[in-house]
Order: structure tokens, then C-alpha cells, then sequence
């Protein structure tokens, strides 16, 4: 084959892998959509309700994601380089790290829940109905852990489309049950969180299931063993992971404690524009996780030329996507911001937010693509640096500025939080900018 056809070929392959798990990003922001704009109906205090422990909610998430890319890079490795038996090792401590993962975080949500709305800085009359919304939705903190590191498995066997599957299923679950029990039971806020919970149960023992059938990660229950060489890798992948997404999600908590000061309907708007911007940039994250993939069955391979061309076909494709996605953005604002909420006012002010990010979307894509490159190479120290410089030292510093010294408006909140992503989208290019560099970054040796 030809260099120009084996470029197509791995277009086409990038393609296959990341529309699945498009599709099941999407699937899984629609439960957040379907929550925001039901809960939504019943006013700014329910919305603030569900939205205050969000950032939370990413937080506790974020040491399962942490384990997931590690586990992704290694079984993905792993099936580059034909090794079954390093898979089935791998898998083995998969099951084992997110089954304790979700009881130890758990356990710990369950007995924070009473105090975390007040740390967020909620208001006393939506604390009691923030808090029960909280623990409700850690109840099945053991299947939400199964859906991301066992999905992460199961991805890495570069099969997206069975994860796409169960994530429809818990999806549509979910929205059913938000009907019932908001609406015709009457349960409000609690309604939303319990059908949240028994989607997520019903997602990870789905997960579960299509874990123990997939060909390559299955092994005989007498045979499950811990392989501490294997958990140290995976502790070297993933605890810069960890430490990239705890530095992020705190500065989310952090960020969203900022905003919530400047009142309920401010908050209610800006929590409500960021569930509703997620949507645009699924687009780059399903083709992150599909690069990460495919980046690390190349190093597998010991193939520095597919190494190179995923890499560079992936940034393109991304961020061509990423500019599409933000001008719809923009022109959608408004109308998307009134399907979460009947508030004019906090329509209005979020539909201008909506518009002002739309235009940072392509420096957005490239931070997520060229991230999840770094992570496929099992790179993973610099993400966290370059994570904790862009957020504490942009986003954090300038809102804390903007909001407590300055007294600045939303606006300049979220020109802080654009800043954020442009700095480090420049910031993971810097890397691969010159061939010499480049040759570098995706060396195989």
C-alpha cells in the first residue's frame, strides 16, 4: 500500500473508533440535559440544587478517568504488540482497581454529602435538597467506576461501539425515569437523583457484562491474581492522571464557588451555559480517546511512521470538527439556553456567554487532541503540569481578580475561563511545534 493509502486507511479507522464513542458522549450529555432542563421546570432554586455539587461530582470522577487512561494505554499497548497474556493480566487488575475505586470513593461521598453544599457556598435554602441530591447519586458509586474503567478496557480492544450501546440504553433509562418520578410521582430534585443512580447501576453492570464476554480482556475467575509490577505502571501512567484531573476539578470547585457568590440567578445561568456547551465539544473528545487508542497500538507496533501519521490526522480532524461545532454554537445560543430554563433573564445572560466561548472551541479541540496523544504515549507527567499552570495560574488567579477585587461581571468570568483553554492549547503544542521535536515525542525506542 501506498503512504497515501495507508493514511486513508487510518483515517478511516479513526473514524470507525471515535463516531461510537461520539455518539455515546453525546448519549451520556443528554443526561445531563435531560436533568438540567426537567429539573430546570421547577425553578433557579431546583437547578441550583443539582448544579452546586457538579464540579464535585467531576472531582470524585476523576480518580476512576485517572485509572481508565492508564488502563488504556497499557491494554492498547498491549494489543499492539500482540501480547494476550499481558492483556488478561491487565484486565485483571482493571476489575480490581474499579471495584475499589468506587467503594472507597463511595463510602467517602456518602459520608460528605450533608456538608459539601455548604463548602460550595450554597445558599441555606437549597442546601438540604443539594445534599440529598448528592448522596443519592453516590449510592451506585461501584458501577459508575465499572462504567469508566471497565469501558476504558473495553475501548482500548478498540471495540467502541459496545460501550455506545450500553451508554444508549442507561441514557434512555434515564430520561424515562426522570419523567416518572419528577413528574407524575412528584419527587422534584430527588426524582432527578435517583433516576441518575439507577441508570449509572444499570450502566456498569451492562459494563460488567460486555467486560467478561470480550474475547481478549477474559480470564477464569480461580485464575484472578495481583501483579504489583503491572500496578506500578499503572500507578505511573495514571497518578499524573490523577493528579491533572484533581488539579482541574479543583479548580472547578473552586471556580464554580467564585461564580455562585455572584447569586443564584448569575449561578443558575452559568451552571446551565456550561451543561449546555458540553455538547460542542464532544466532538473532540471522542476523538481522544479514539487517538489514545490508536496511538498506543502504534507503540505497540514499534511503527514511529503510524506513530507520527495517527498524530497528525487526529489534530487536523479535530480541530476542523471543533470549528464547525463552535460556529453552530454560536448561532444556537439562545434557543439552546431556553430549552434548560424558563428564566429569560438567565437565558439571556447565558446565551452571551454561550456565544463567547463558541469562538475558542478549535484552541479547545487541539488541547483535548493533543492531550489525549500525550496520554496514549503513557506521557503523562507534562498534562499535569501544564493543567496546573493554565488553571490555577489563569483561570483561578484572573476570576478571583474579576470577582473579589474587581467586581467584574460573568463576562469577564468566562473570558478568564477562555483564556484558560487557548493557554493550554498553545501549551501542549509548544512540544511538537519542529520536526526535531516532533521526532522526539513520538519516538518508539
Amino acid at each position: 500500500m501506498t503512504d497515501g493509502q495507508d493514511r486513508r486507511q487510518l483515517l478511516r479507522t479513526l473514524l470507525a473508533l471515535s463516531l461510537p464513542t461520539m455518539v455515546e458522549e453525546v448519549l451520556s450529555t443528554l443526561l445531563q440535559y435531560v436533568d438540567t432542563a426537567m429539573v430546570g421546570q421547577l425553578g433557579e432554586q431546583a437547578t441550583a440544587s443539582v448544579s452546586i455539587t457538579t464540579t464535585v461530582n467531576w472531582l470524585v470522577g476523576s480518580m476512576a478517568g485517572a485509572i481508565g487512561t492508564a488502563i488504556l494505554a497499557m491494554i492498547s499497548r498491549a494489543v499492539g504488540s500482540g501480547d494476550r497474556q499481558k492483556i488478561r493480566s491487565l484486565s485483571k487488575q482493571a476489575l480490581f482497581l474499579a471495584t475499589g475505586c468506587g467503594a472507597v470513593t463511595g463510602s467517602i461521598c456518602i459520608l460528605l454529602s450533608p456538608f459539601i453544599p455548604v463548602w460550595m457556598g450554597a445558599e441555606e435554602a437549597i442546601q438540604a435538597q443539594a445534599s440529598t441530591y448528592f448522596f443519592i447519586i453516590s449510592l451506585p458509586m461501584v458501577f459508575r467506576t465499572w462504567t469508566t474503567i471497565l469501558g476504558a478496557s473495553i475501548r482500548a480492544t478498540q471495540n467502541t461501539r459496545t460501550p455506545m450501546i450500553i451508554s444508549m440504553t442507561a441514557n434512555s433509562l434515564n430520561a424515562a425515569l426522570n419523567y416518572i418520578l419528577i413528574y407524575k410521582v412528584g419527587l422534584g430534585v430527588t426524582g432527578a437523583a435517583a433516576a441518575s443512580a439507577i441508570s449509572y447501576s444499570i450502566s456498569g453492570l451492562l459494563m460488567f457484562g460486555a467486560y467478561r464476554k470480550n474475547e481478549l480482556l477474559n480470564w477464569r475467575w480461580r485464575e484472578f491474581s495481583l501483579e504489583l509490577p503491572l500496578l506500578k505502571e499503572c500507578a505511573r501512567i495514571g497518578v499524573p492522571v490523577l493528579g491533572t484531573s484533581m488539579t482541574s476539578c479543583m479548580g472547578y470547585v473552586v471556580f464554580a464557588g467564585l461564580v455562585s457568590g455572584m447569586g443564584t440567578t448569575i449561578f443558575a445561568a452559568h451552571s446551565i451555559a456550561v451543561t449546555a456547551e458540553t455538547i460542542f465539544y464532544i466532538p473532540g473528545y471522542g476523538l481522544r480517546t479514539a487517538t489514545s487508542a490508536l496511538v498506543g497500538a502504534a507503540l505497540g507496533e514499534k511503527n514511529q511512521e503510524k506513530l507520527k501519521a495517527t498524530g497528525n490526522i487526529s489534530v487536523i480532524l479535530t480541530v476542523l470538527l471543533m470549528c464547525l461545532s463552535g460556529f453552530t454554537l454560536y448561532l444556537v445560543a439562545y434557543p439552546l439556553m431556553r430549552l434548560f430554563t424558563p428564566s429569560v433573564p438567565a437565558a439571556t445572560l447565558g446565551a452571551r456567554m454561550l456565544k463567547l466561548v463558541a469562538l475558542s472551541e478549535p484552541f479547545f479541540g487541539l488541547m483535548i487532541v493533543l492531550e489525549g496523544i500525550f496520554y496514549g504515549l503513557g506521557r503523562t507527567k507534562y498534562a499535569f503540569l501544564v493543567e496546573t499552570f493554565s488553571m490555577w495560574g489563569i483561570r483561578i488567579f484572573f476570576t478571583f481578580l474579576c470577582v473579589k477585587v474587581w467586581s467584574l461581571d460573568l463576562r469577564a468570568v468566562w473570558l478568564c475561563m477562555i483564556g484558560d483553554n487557548v493557554c493550554k492549547a498553545l501549551l501542549f503544542a509548544l512540544p511538537v511545534l519542529t520536526r526535531k521535536q516532533r521526532d522526539r515525542v513520538f519516538s518508539v525506542g
